[in-house]
């Protein structure tokens, strides 16, 4: 693909391609629906990291408009993260008091800005495929477990929660049979109707301009009024809750700031080192596996996805907010939704905006069952069977990390999960790169056959044993010839190797001769490796 002129490689500065009708098209419906999962997430994200309502919409709008905006990526979402919630509720209860908390956070972003001019970002091209594809399917099944509860009517837990173990002392499995008990036929009704809307309008070519997703928030408020007074009503706890503000003077007093005496509060720097590794971990996970799923397989720019969270956790931090990453969820639903570009993310943090400010009653008559409908057809494209199939054809040594992946981060919660896959796909990784350091074969050179051990371009460390076992094994009497000519580089403990058996081969009758192999191998520096048009 060529590069526009005045345009850079990722589209930065190109704004006029955000207001192309080609792309607004896609981007509006797609903020419409990444609006309506992001809304009951923000709230339940934030009653379990123990912080007001207001803080979670707070930072679901940054993370929209501002994040949105800054960042490099077209399609992820930022907001309030499930996998910082116990952080958060430890930190808040350990600090004291929620703005000593604030003041953490925003050195938080100081630290993520930090991460980002060091160009830290990069340590996401170190994560292998199958772990991503993993993470992208566990967060499709944990999606259905978790939102099945909240179709049928039971919702013990917050919305948005992902890890394993839940904070009302259940789990996802037990979640899902305490919830079999626990139906109310008229949350089923509107999750069933839902889904049928999910699965079928879009199919009417002619009638989709009008997103599923809106029809389904349509028809789950149509029939929560049908139901109200009959058996099949909703209880309250089963709607959309957000705070109302009857005023301007209400609205700006439910805004926080740091406390900045706390500055010297040896706890407030911990809290703020801790949510700065893992909020910047999530995100670049996040990041690596959207751009996965994204259909035109666009590369975001990691160092600047860390600048851009870190700017928004400060701000969310001045005002009254919560931590916040790039959130794989909402994400998903916006790649999921057909989403193009960033706008899509703005325009959804907008209307998070528009409905704190204009119509939090209306907002407040959508039914959480037809939200979990959306959830699940979202959970239902990312652990789709034909994932599965294609890592299965990939190969063992990529099907193992990808399952091992999913059970991990079901059983555990995303970062665990993902830290244990990455320990299985690295001993794959190993193990392949353990067998691929030479090609040997056996030539005829007159009567004599001589052994030729023809070097790989890269021969690391990791090369070592591999060739220490082959050469050690070579027969007495045995004429070899090491041939470095295609190696560009050498690990000196493999060199080291090398010359030693050459000097102690004579020992066993050995002929050895090496063939373009150095004394010594320099690694040409990083800057030469970038390209740099003339």
């Amino acid at each position: 693909m060529q590069i526009k002129q005045g345009e850079f490689a990722m589209g930065n500065l190109n704004l006029k391609k955000y207001f192309l009708s080609k792309n607004l098209k896609r981007d509006i419906p797609s903020s419409i629906v990444v609006f309506l999962v992001a809304l009951p997430l923000c709230l339940g994200i934030a009653l379990a990291s123990g912080a007001p309502l207001f803080a979670g919409l707070l930072t679901g709008i940054i993370g929209g408009i501002v994040v949105g905006a800054l960042s490099g990526s077209q399609l992820s979402v930022a907001g309030p993260a499930a996998g910082l919630t116990v952080i958060v509720l430890n930190g808040i209860t350990k600090l004291g008091a929620y703005e000593t908390f604030l003041l953490a956070l925003v050195i938080a972003g100081v630290f993520q800005i930090i991460l980002g001019l060091i160009k830290a970002g990069t340590i996401a091209n170190y994560f292998p495929s199958s772990v991503i594809e993993g993470m992208l399917a566990a967060i499709g099944i944990i999606l259905i477990m978790k939102q099945f509860p909240h179709a049928v009517g039971y919702d013990a837990d917050f919305e948005g929660d992902e890890g394993f173990s839940q904070a009302d002392e259940h789990n996802t499995f037990s979640g899902i049979t305490r919830a079999f008990a626990r139906i109310n036929y008229g949350a089923v009704i509107i999750a069933v109707v839902s889904l049928a809307f999910m699965i079928y309008w879009p199919k009417f070519k002619k009638l989709a301009v009008v997103p599923a997703p809106l029809l389904v928030v349509v028809a789950g408020i149509v029939l929560s009024l049908a139901f109200s007074g009959t058996s099949l009503a909703l209880l309250d706890k089963q709607f959309v809750r957000i705070p109302l503000v009857h005023s301007s003077a209400e609205f700006f007093g439910l805004f926080k700031s740091p406390d900045f005496g706390q500055i010297g509060n040896k706890q407030v720097w911990i809290t703020a080192i801790t949510i700065a590794i893992v909020a910047s971990l999530e995100t670049l996970l996040s990041l690596e596996a959207v751009d996965k799923i994204d259909p035109i397989k666009r590369v975001s720019p990691t160092n600047r996805e860390l600048l851009a969270q870190g700017v928004g956790n400060i701000i969310s931090g001045m005002l009254g907010g919560l931590p916040m990453t790039a959130v794989i969820v909402r994400s998903s639903a916006n790649v999921n939704a057909g989403a193009r570009t960033k706008m899509s993310a703005v325009i959804h943090g907008l209307l998070l905006l528009v409905a704190l400010l204009a119509i939090p009653s209306l907002i407040n008559h959508i039914p959480l069952s037809c939200l979990a409908a959306i959830l699940l057809m979202t959970g239902y494209k990312l652990a789709r069977v034909g994932l599965f199939k294609h890592m299965w054809h990939q190969g063992l040594n990529q099907f193992i990390p990808f399952v091992v992946t999913i059970a991990a981060v079901v059983m555990t919660d995303l970062l665990i999960g993902v830290g244990i896959g990455m320990l299985v796909g690295v001993f794959y990784i190993l193990r392949t790169n353990l067998r691929n350091p030479y090609f040997y074969r056996i030539e005829k050179n007159g009567s004599k056959e001589v052994i030729k051990l023809k070097l790989a371009e890269e021969v690391s460390f990791l090369n070592k044993a591999a060739i220490q076992v082959t050469l050690t094994s070579l027969p007495q009497g045995s004429e070899v010839l090491i041939d470095g000519s295609n190696s560009r580089y050498i690990d000196p403990d493999v060199l080291e190797i090398i010359h030693n058996y050459k000097h102690n081969a004579y020992t066993k009758g050995i002929i050895v001769q090496l063939k373009d192999v150095k004394e010594k191998y320099d690694v040409p520096p990083l800057k030469e490796l970038i390209y740099n048009p003339i």
